[in-house]
């Protein structure tokens, strides 16, 4: 479920296909994603999984995969997981 949301996000905010979102997507390097970018695919997930992430976390990370382990992290301390 959380790379489904994910990758949701990530087509919304970048305007991408779907099919180039992968574990092993960096969102800078294959994605061509910015700061700005990020910061809006965060805000989509915080908002649709009614959860937060600490700011070092989501500078912490740079893969699709990373990012999937942080939606979980999160859901489980917001009590959601």
């Amino acid at each position: 479920m959380e790379l489904e949301l994910l990758k949701e996000a990530i087509v919304s905010v970048l305007k991408v296909y779907p099919g180039e979102i992968n574990d092993d997507t960096t969102f800078i390097g294959d994605l061509g994603a910015d700061s700005l970018d990020v910061y809006q695919i965060v805000m989509y997930l915080e908002d649709a999984l009614h959860i937060s992430f600490e700011t070092e976390d989501i500078k912490q990370i740079s893969t699709v995969k990373e990012a999937v382990d942080l939606i979980k992290k999160a859901e489980k301390a917001n009590g959601n997981a």
